[in-house]
């Protein structure tokens, strides 16, 4: 009956010892949004100016679709982007990472369990009294042994309950460098396509220019047959074709570069992917763009929300630090059967026991202790440096790509008058040089700045329509409302 009422009270005293213990170390806060409505000093407009056909309008109240590059109307992006989201390595790794760190935080929850461990020997052993300072002979016997033992660590100061919490902020960062990766693998997949077009564009541009200026040095030559003309406006026209002529090996290769990049990203060799040409004229412009408030963003984009997970676990290991200084309380218990034969192991006479509770203070460790939580706490003022400039980053990659976005409407708008204008004056002069009433100095002015201002034009073009892309990217991507998020994790 003591035995009984002395365990009672062990057991009451350590239930007291679990209900008032607490986590040390600060519980984390999630950083307050910016205090601002805008991205920009000035007020974002309605909408862009006309241009090319088109106006954009911004919508702070619009949803960012998760699949965004839909918005194009264009069949090959979005098989392409499909191709890339199941093909990509640096995707798949991070995917990998993430169900690493989702494992890691599994295993550590573990710790909140008792450790239970089973044990079974069979020995044969020869024994002498000599050992203890005895002269009895020595004699051999047998000893088969069963056990189990059982572990408890009681988390007083929170110190397990901390490691582990830095453990979920660890997959929390993980799951957002994945998003982050799927976000910039279609952003990438998206500005190439449009790059690849606008650079198949502009070397037909160049092609056709080409066209035009050889079909002049013919009309030349015949001038200079007839005397009407000299060598040297011949020989300047063919200097002017070369010279239009030297543009075009640039361009390709870089039609090429995005070709084989295209390859890449949706995980093939450059040799094992033929890919379809895409007209830039074919893409829709999306015409109702979203603009998130900047409250919003800062829990949207996953680079801010991956550094808020970074902020986070350095939080946590300030509490695994300042748990280290604290005592630390272990529970013991083991029981098991011994015997010199198999026949009689599991004999009541044979059972053997033990109960423990260590307790383990930290008294002298040369400053190791004090100094590993002061960097911890310089670890997280660390992280939350880095966390302020990511959000200083993604609200400057806004405010300048809505600033693009209307200064590409209006470039786009004066290019597309210049084209139209250039093409006219071009045929005007075309006519007068065959009827002999303009000059090839005149011709070769009036070709080059056609040349120019449809060159200006397509990438005009390309620019408006990556700049969209980018302001979707820059918003997050929208990944938040769909139904299965990118990594695959259900929502």
């Amino acid at each position: 009956m003591v035995c009984r009422a002395r365990a009672r009270r062990w057991v009451v005293a350590l239930a007291g010892l679990l209900l008032v213990s607490c986590a040390v170390g600060p519980d984390f806060v999630r950083p307050k949004p910016p205090a601002t409505e805008r991205y920009t000093p000035q007020p974002t407009p309605p909408s862009t100016v006309q241009a090319d056909g088109g106006v954009q309008r911004f919508d702070p109240t619009a949803h960012i679709a998760a699949d965004w590059w839909r918005l194009f109307k264009s069949e090959q992006i979005d098989a392409l982007v499909k191709e890339a989201i199941a093909g990509n390595p640096n995707l798949q790794a991070a995917q990998a990472s993430l169900r690493q760190s989702q494992d890691n935080l599994r295993a550590g929850y573990g710790v909140f369990y008792p450790q239970v461990d089973a044990g079974a020997g069979a020995s044969r052993e020869k024994f002498t009294g000599a050992t203890f300072g005895q002269s009895s002979t020595s004699s051999i016997f047998n000893l088969f042994t069963l056990s189990a033992s059982v572990s408890y660590a009681l988390d007083v100061f929170g110190g397990e309950r901390r490691a582990v919490e830095s453990l979920s902020a660890q997959a929390d960062y993980q799951r957002y460098v994945a998003l982050a990766t799927y976000l910039t693998l279609v952003g990438n997949i998206v500005n190439t396509v449009i790059a690849r077009a606008g650079y198949g564009d502009q070397v037909h541009a160049t092609e056709e220019l080409i066209a035009l200026e050889k079909d002049q040095v013919h009309i030349t030559q015949a001038q200079v047959t007839a005397g009407t003309a000299t060598y040297a406006s011949l020989f300047t026209l063919q200097s002017s074709i070369a010279t239009i002529e030297a543009t075009l090996p640039p361009l390709r290769q870089k039609l090429a570069q995005s070709e084989h990049l295209l390859a890449t990203l949706t995980g093939h060799l450059p040799s094992d992917r033929a890919l379809p040409a895409i007209d830039l004229g074919k893409l829709t412009l999306p015409t109702d763009l979203p603009v998130s408030l900047p409250s919003e963003l800062v829990r949207q984009r996953p680079d801010i929300l991956a550094a808020e997970a970074q902020l986070h676990t350095a939080s946590a290991n300030i509490g695994v630090a300042t748990a280290a200084m604290f005592p630390r309380i272990t529970l013991n218990g083991s029981f098991g059967q011994a015997s010199n034969t198999g026949s009689t192991l599991l004999q009541s006479s044979n059972s053997v026991w033990s109960l423990a509770a260590d307790v383990t203070a930290p008294v002298f460790h040369g400053g190791t202790l004090w100094y590993q939580r002061k960097a911890a706490i310089e670890a997280y003022q660390s992280a939350l440096g880095n966390y302020r400039q990511s959000v200083l980053s993604a609200f400057e990659q806004v405010a300048d790509t809505l600033r693009g976005l209307e200064h590409d409407a209006e470039t786009l708008d004066a290019q597309s008058r210049a084209v139209l204008a250039a093409a006219d004056a071009l045929k005007l002069i075309q006519a007068n040089y065959r009827a002999g009433l303009a000059g090839y100095l005149q011709v070769l002015v009036a070709d080059t700045q056609y040349h120019l201002a449809s060159i200006a034009y397509v990438q005009g073009r390309a620019q408006r329509f990556q700049d969209t892309t980018a302001l979707y990217v820059a918003l997050g991507g929208g990944w938040w409302n769909a139904p299965r998020d990118a990594v695959g994790e259900k929502k």
